[in-house]
């Protein structure tokens, strides 16, 4: 299993409010959301760079 390294987020409230109820109906907890939601990011990040080198 690779590493994890702690870091601090400083977010706004109301946003840490929905990602901790969505967090819930996912059965994750809060870091976990937020780490799959930037997974998520990254990976569509990187498919559409692909495609962009692709056209």
């Amino acid at each position: 299993m690779a590493e994890k390294k702690a870091f601090v987020l400083r977010i706004n409230p109301d946003v840490l409010k929905e990602i901790e109820a969505w967090a819930e109906e996912e059965f994750r907890s809060t870091n976990g959301q937020i780490e799959y939601l930037l997974q998520q990011a990254l990976s569509g990040r990187k498919k559409a760079a692909r495609k962009k080198k692709e056209s």
